[in-house]
């Protein structure tokens, strides 16, 4: 089989690992070829770490995002919402294979991508990420839905810094028991907390949009793991998973088994068995 010529933007915790985990496994047929990054630092600390001098793929290349999209065969996006939704447009134009881990940054564009991907030779993947589920859900959605909600509780580091504090004037800080701090529908939880729901982002596209998708985001300081409950009705039954998450070691506002997901979905699209929904 071809070696394929992974991209990868974005050399934060969730880009580094994957970019480690490609080079290393004898599993998939590819080599990440192009990285990019606006911190040019991480993006030279992670080619020191996939391209030491001895190793045969030292070529790994420090570039634009441009030239990323042009020259990789199947390009990641693991940087940021704010650039998630002009990557994988650019990636359907040029007719590449993309994989997104900021789906927050898709939901409002999501009919222009479905538009572009008729017409490209490319395909966009998004991951289940730190959410368990998103199978039955989607086998659901061939009947009908009538509800869908999640709940995410979040230790309070893992929530820190999002817009939402600034917005309503509130010292995160300050909170000292368990504490629903928002409530709303998914649209209004991507926008203020970018960083933390993309399972929020990601279980809307999979069922009722992301006006009709509640969402209930709870912290403590008490609380040491990432955990989502989602519940769906509808026509088929009822669905509820309760999915505990680790935090990334590196990075409390990712969950380590977003990474783990990515790691599966690159695997079953370059696997002639796929398993799964």
């Amino acid at each position: 089989m071809k070696q394929i010529k992974v991209g990868i933007i974005g050399c934060g915790t969730i880009g580094s690992n994957l970019a480690i985990k490609i080079q290393k496994s004898k599993e998939l047929p590819a080599k990440v070829c192009y990285i990019a990054d606006l911190d040019k630092a991480k993006a030279r600390l992670l080619k020191k770490k996939i391209s030491p001098r001895k190793h045969k793929y030292s070529d790994c290349r420090i570039s634009t995002i441009e030239e990323l999209i042009k020259k990789s065969d199947f390009v990641i996006e693991a940087a940021s919402a704010s650039i998630s939704f002009k990557v994988a447009s650019s990636c359907l134009k040029n007719n590449k294979d993309v994989l997104v881990m900021s789906i927050g940054g898709l939901v409002k564009g999501i009919k222009t991508l479905k538009n572009l991907g008729k017409k490209s030779k490319g395909m966009l993947y998004l991951p289940s990420g730190a959410l368990c589920g998103i199978d039955g859900i989607l086998a659901a959605s061939g009947s009908s839905i009538r509800s869908v909600s999640l709940t995410t509780r979040k230790p309070i580091a893992g929530l820190r810094g999002a817009p939402y504090f600034s917005h309503k004037k509130l010292d995160i800080d300050k909170i000292k028991k368990e504490t629903v701090v928002f409530c709303g529908n998914a649209e209004e939880a991507i926008k203020y907390f970018p960083k933390n729901v993309n399972v929020a982002a990601l279980l809307s596209l999979a069922s009722l949009g992301i006006k009709r998708t509640k969402v209930k985001i709870v912290t403590s300081p008490h609380y040491t793991r990432n955990m989502h409950q989602v519940i769906a009705e509808g026509s088929f039954g009822r669905i509820q998973t309760i999915t505990e998450n680790v935090p990334s070691p590196t990075n409390p506002k990712t969950s380590y088994l977003a990474i783990l997901a990515a790691e599966a979905l690159l695997k079953k699209i370059f696997n002639r068995i796929k398993i799964g929904t």
